[in-house]
């Protein structure tokens, strides 16, 4: 069951979302003595980064990050999120490189690349962290994409539907294991299709970001306007 958290003012979002994956961390770290923790890209989390960052609670030194999805670019380029990630979270937080798994989507070699990121990715993630695009897309699974009848591979070559278009992704798989899952989405841009995917039908090839049904949603009024019913934090 979808759980809603819809937040009055759109600054409240970062807290509420970064909260819970405080919680969500640490109870893992508590349960099993390390949490491995996927991050989405765009522009949505980075607030949320920001405030984890801030959080003291968290024993990084027991966090595994990894990503949901990379553009095929160097690390230091505008578009790629590990610079995202990198200038928002883990630059302020004491975790130790080892501990960050980076796609190397800009390798020539994409398949290898993605083989060689499957065999060093953990199922499940204990957190996994989820934004969606307008048209429904999460991580770089879009609609019609091939990567969502994937069944067996945990990580493919994608295509996105603007440039960089050349991409890394993780596949439904790795979205239905997952222990916790939260999506995170803003803007009026995001509301139908926001409805659609917790309200259904559930059609998955048609919005990609119905495969984090379950989770855990973090919503501002703007995104929830089309819900026929919400559960409003404030």
């Amino acid at each position: 069951m979808t759980e809603l958290i819809v937040v009055s003012r759109p600054e409240d979002l970062p807290r509420q979302a970064a909260g819970w994956l405080a919680l969500e961390v640490s109870r893992a770290i508590a349960e099993r003595g390390s949490c491995t923790l996927s991050l989405a890209g765009g522009r949505t989390p980075e607030p949320v980064y920001r405030e984890l960052a801030a959080r003291s609670n968290i024993d990084w030194k027991r966090v595994e990050v990894f990503f949901g999805d990379e553009r095929a670019v160097p690390p230091d380029h505008a578009d790629s999120n590990y610079r995202m990630v990198h200038l928002t979270l883990l630059s302020r937080v004491p975790i130790p490189s080892s501990n960050v798994h980076r796609m190397q989507a800009e390798r020539a070699d994409r398949d290898t690349a993605a083989r060689e990121y499957e065999r060093s990715l953990p199922r499940p993630l204990d957190v996994l962290v989820l934004g969606m695009g307008p048209d429904g897309h999460t991580a770089s699974l879009f609609p019609g994409s091939a990567a969502l009848e994937e069944r067996q591979r945990l990580v493919v070559p994608a295509l996105g539907a603007k440039a960089p278009a050349e991409r890394l992704t993780i596949t439904p798989p790795v979205i239905e294991a997952a222990r916790k899952v939260a999506v995170i989405a803003a803007g009026e841009d995001k509301a139908l299709m926001v409805a659609r995917a917790i309200e259904g039908p559930f059609a998955p090839r048609v919005v990609p970001v119905q495969l984090a049904q379950r989770g855990c949603w973090f919503l501002d009024r703007a995104a929830a306007a089309r819900l026929t019913t919400r559960t409003v934090a404030t």
